[in-house]
């Protein structure tokens, strides 16, 4: 598959999206072999650096995983985030070549109660915004996200239409982040996290807890909750 005249994506992202296609579709499920860079630099008359590359950052990324002297396959994906990352759902999942959806349960206005004045380092009964929603990732429960954002910060969040964006992603657009905090717990859901990411009644959740700061403030604070057999954290560090 040679690169058309027209097209202006560099060749390297059109193999990626061409492995990422493949992957989302079902041609090449877990485990399946991947073409080699010499399929890959005769498919798309690109270079071997070209074709490395591709390969490279897939792997990267965690959709591929290269063994040395045998090839490269299809990688076992379970959702991944990075703990150190502040990222939209719907971002993590469309960069793995997925389709994300969100279906939202509620948005509200609120009080804080004790514990979330303490949360926000606010007076009690300071006014909040409440959203509950549960994020897919092709048709398939991944995250609930249950979030306050502090109204001051945010005061038009009542009108966003959060099917079409996360809150992540109008929060970041409209007081860009200073500071964010995580604190991940492994927890049992309650009952109403159960059903709404449709686990089974032994299932553990990963709750990853973040505040974020903005305008001087801490603007939002969100219970994530996932899965524990559909995600999971990954990092890798310099000292």
């Amino acid at each position: 598959m040679r690169k058309s005249a027209a097209s202006v994506q560099p060749l390297y992202l059109q193999v990626k999206r061409h492995i990422l296609d493949n992957i989302s579709s079902g041609k090449w499920a877990t485990s399946a072999r991947v073409p080699s860079e010499n399929d890959i630099v005769r498919s798309f008359g690109i270079s071997r650096m070209t074709a490395n590359r591709a390969l490279r950052e897939l792997s990267d990324e965690g959709v591929l995983v290269r063994v040395a002297g045998v090839g490269s396959f299809v990688a076992d994906r379970h959702v991944q985030a990075h703990p150190l990352e502040v990222r939209s759902i719907a971002a993590e999942i469309r960069a793995r070549g997925h389709a994300h959806r969100a279906h939202v349960i509620s948005v509200e206005r609120v009080r804080a109660v004790a514990q979330l004045a303490a949360d926000f380092a606010v007076a009690p009964r300071t006014l909040l915004f409440c959203s509950l929603i549960v994020h897919y990732e092709n048709d398939q429960a991944v995250q609930l996200e249950d979030r306050y954002v502090l109204a001051s910060v945010a005061p038009d969040y009542l009108k966003v239409d959060f099917s079409a964006t996360t809150p992540s992603e109008y929060l970041a657009d409209i007081a860009p982040l200073q500071e964010a905090e995580h604190v991940l717990r492994a927890v049992m859901p309650d009952d109403r996290t159960r059903k709404l990411l449709a686990m089974p009644h032994d299932e553990p959740c990963l709750l990853m807890i973040r505040r974020t700061w903005a305008a001087g403030a801490i603007a939002s604070v969100a219970n994530l909750f996932h899965p524990g057999s559909r995600y999971e954290l990954s990092g890798r560090f310099r000292p």
